[in-house]
Parts: C-alpha cells; structure tokens; sequence
C-alpha cells in the first residue's frame, strides 16, 4: 500500500462535475478543509461548456496537499459515465464521493474512516442537511437504516444513502461494476444496491449530518419523469434479491412503487404541473399491477459491468 503522510488517509474523492464552473471552488474548499484529508480528488467534467474545467483546475494550488487530478470529456455522457471514468483513475484504496455542488463538514472524512477502519463495512454513509442557517433542516437517513432487520430491505423500500455522504472499499465497488451510465438518475442508488445485496453484506450508516446538500432548480432531481422511470427500473432489477430474502416480498416492491410514485405526484404538485401529476396518479396503478405480474413471471437481466475490464482485472 502507498505511504499515506500523516493528516492523510488512504481515499480518492470521485467529483463528476457539469456546469458546474460557479460550485466547483466552494465544492473542492469543502474538501481541502477535511480535518483528515484524502491522497486525491478525481474530478471528471462531463462535457461542460461554461468553464467547470478551468475552474477546477485553478484550485489546484489551495488544496492543502491534496493532489487534485481533473480530466474532461468532450460530450455530456452523465453522471454514472463521469464517475465511472473517475474511479478508473482512482488510486485509492477507499472512494468518496461528491457532487460538484455540494460540500462536505470538516469532520466529514475523520468521522467515516473512524467507523471504516478496522470494521468489515464495505461502506458507510451518514445524516446530511439541507439549508442555511435557522432555515437548515436535518434530514435523519439513520433511523431509516434501523427501521428494519434487513437493512437491504429498508434501503430498496426508501432509498435512504445520500451519495455524497459515501465512502466505500473501491474494490467492493469495482466488484459490483460501477455506475450504470444508462441509468441518468439514481444510479447511485442502484450501484449500492448492487453493492449489498448478497444477504448479511455489512454496512453503516450514522447519524451525524456530515453533508451539505444544495437543493437547485435544476439539478438531478428536477427531473421528475425521468427519475421515475429510472427508479421502477431499478426496482425491477432487484426483484431476485426480495425473494431470496425472509420477508414480505412482493409488499416491498408494491412499498417502493407507491411511494416513487407519491414522491413525483409531490413534485409535480410542488411545481403545479397539472398534466404530469394526473398522468403519474393514473400510471401508478398500472405499475403495480404490470410489476406484480413481472414479479411471479418475469426475470430480470442481470446487472452488467461498466467499468474498464482492465481496472477490474487490475482489481483482483
């Protein structure tokens, strides 16, 4: 293993970054003021046109030691692709990730690898915030992660590891094969879901809200048709693991699609777009009826892998 000089730890940070050229500084400030830094941040612009590579680039020299690598590609591929390319010029043995908007506490990475270190978690993730100030809401991922026996359950039923609150075993994510590049939303979600699936495979989440999560307009989250779509995905893609586990089954996948589809009717209302949250009211019983039957009949196509064969063969 490579020498780690002391206020260092053995982490790369992953940032995919686009159009991000106004966020980047205070998203790399927020990580070169870790009270335990990491070996490097990987940042990958995904096709920016407004700067975001230039921009990071210039925060080289205030990175308190830490190497900052920044690479680019031409063409807007999306997150998955953008991370994926990170974790492949990866070194550490440990992955962070951060969104290019967001900004971690100074404790953030000395408050993870004091839980990392020594256990047999192959990840773990904590508590974030949202907010400023007064106005700063506490958003408490922890209790959800204990609500349940099986805590893969509890996660494929509410979705609740925020990705920029991970840090996991690189090799456990290159294992399970990255990033799905074909998924624009929520491939986070499906590559921790990938990543613990084998029933009794440990993780952690605690409840420090270590994260600033800034909400905007028209980040990922904005996009509320495209979300759904990817998340029913992924919750087809699992169906194999809900029945290899003792449980409701069957009322965990009817759990997940209700509430994908309570939280779109949500923002749609938020925003009164009329059309959408009428059209999403008359799909959900359409989804629970076509994913039941898909559910006793239907098999999913397994998982593929989206990483470079030679970093998987580097790998093992």
């Amino acid at each position: 293993m490579t020498d780690i000089a002391p206020g260092f730890t053995n982490v790369s940070v992953i940032v995919a970054a686009y159009q991000a050229a106004d966020t980047i500084a205070r998203t790399l400030a927020s990580i070169s003021g870790q009270t335990l830094k990491p070996k490097e941040v990987v940042v990958v612009d995904d096709g920016s046109t407004d700067g975001t590579f230039a921009a990071a680039e210039l925060q080289a020299p205030n990175m308190n030691g830490i190497e900052l690598r920044v690479f680019r590609t031409e063409e807007n591929l999306g997150a998955g692709a953008a991370r994926n390319r990170a974790i492949e010029e990866a070194t550490g043995a440990y992955l962070a990730f951060l969104d290019a908007d967001d900004e971690w506490l100074p404790k953030k990475l000395e408050r993870s690898l004091t839980h990392l270190d020594g256990s047999d978690f192959i990840l773990v993730a904590h508590d974030y915030v949202t907010g400023e100030g007064e106005a700063a809401q506490h958003h408490d991922c922890v209790s959800r992660f204990q609500e349940t026996s099986d805590p893969f359950i509890g996660l494929y039923r509410k979705g609740y590891i925020p990705s920029c609150s991970v840090v996991a075993e690189r090799h456990a994510v290159i294992n399970a094969g990255g990033f799905d590049p074909a998924l624009r939303n929520a491939q986070d979600f499906d590559l921790w879901l990938a990543m613990l699936r084998q029933p009794g495979t440990p993780f952690l989440v605690f409840g420090e809200p270590l994260l600033c999560y800034h909400v905007s307009a028209s980040g990922i989250m904005s996009h509320t048709d495209r979300r759904l779509e990817c998340c029913l995905k992924i919750a087809r893609r699992y169906i194999p693991d809900l029945k290899q586990r003792s449980g409701a089954g069957v009322l965990d996948l009817w759990f997940r699609i209700a509430a994908l589809h309570i939280e779109a009717i949500c923002a749609f209302g938020k925003r009164r777009a009329i059309p959408g949250l009428l059209l999403t009211m008359v799909k959900l019983p359409i989804s629970l009826l076509t994913m039941t039957i898909f559910y006793f009949v239907g098999s999913p196509q397994p998982r593929g892998h989206f990483l470079a064969t030679d970093i998987t063969l580097r790998d093992e």
